[in-house]
């Protein structure tokens, strides 16, 4: 399919996902790197009791907080 044919077919609305290798595709900028960091315990019972109360893991929470700020 040519670049034109492709763009057009998106441009409507149309299905591009055949003409696309999802074995290759990324994400810009989601590369992701481990970091070690230390909470202080009170900061720990707090991060708890937002995951408890959102349904979801401290460590979802700790992901979320410093792209939400």
């Amino acid at each position: 399919m040519k670049a034109d044919e492709f763009d057009g077919r998106f441009d409507r609305g149309g299905d591009i996902t055949a003409a696309l290798d999802m074995a290759k595709a990324q994400r810009p900028g989601e590369d992701q790197r481990r970091v070690n960091v230390d909470f202080p315990a009170w900061m720990i019972a707090a991060l708890d009791r937002e995951a408890r109360r959102l349904g979801v893991t401290r460590q979802s929470v700790i992901k979320v907080w410093p792209a939400a700020r």
